[in-house]
């Protein structure tokens, strides 16, 4: 007996990987598309989920503490630079989110400086949204 999570298992494997977690929503993605799962629809689950998985990151940055991260090692001096990063550029940093390792850290520190949450969403899910369009575009005309 099979189970077949098609959309779902896509929205959860796209959540999972806006988390610390070593997940490739793109190969998620490029599976769907193989299988004949409808591009538009696909795109916009994995959209969804990554963004979804993001806002955690930075509900998780939002309710950090100065003195957690002085505990695991961060140096203040690294701080004042993420912090001045984010009051430089501000939510349209959101869009870099996608990027591998250092996206998981941009949406923390989003939240950890407090960066205003309502065009963070936006730009985290613009910038997912491309990504995704980007991996399809990709394998349509590869």
């Amino acid at each position: 007996m099979t189970f077949e999570y098609g959309y779902l298992g896509l929205f959860l494997a796209s959540f999972l990987a806006a988390t610390v977690l070593p997940v490739a929503s793109e190969v998620f993605l490029l599976g769907m598309l193989r299988y004949g799962y409808d591009p538009m629809a696909s795109i916009l689950i994995a959209t969804a989920g990554n963004t979804f998985g993001a806002w955690l990151n930075y509900a998780i940055g939002y309710l950090g503490n100065p003195k957690w991260l002085q505990r695991f090692g961060a140096k203040p001096k690294a701080i004042e630079k993420w912090q001045a990063h984010i009051h430089r550029f501000g939510s349209i940093l959101a869009l870099m989110s996608w990027l591998p390792i250092v996206g998981d850290i941009i949406g923390i520190a989003l939240g950890f400086f407090k960066a205003p949450w309502f065009p963070t969403f936006i730009f985290m899910g613009l910038g997912k949204f491309a990504r995704y369009l980007v991996v399809w575009a990709v394998y349509y005309w590869w």
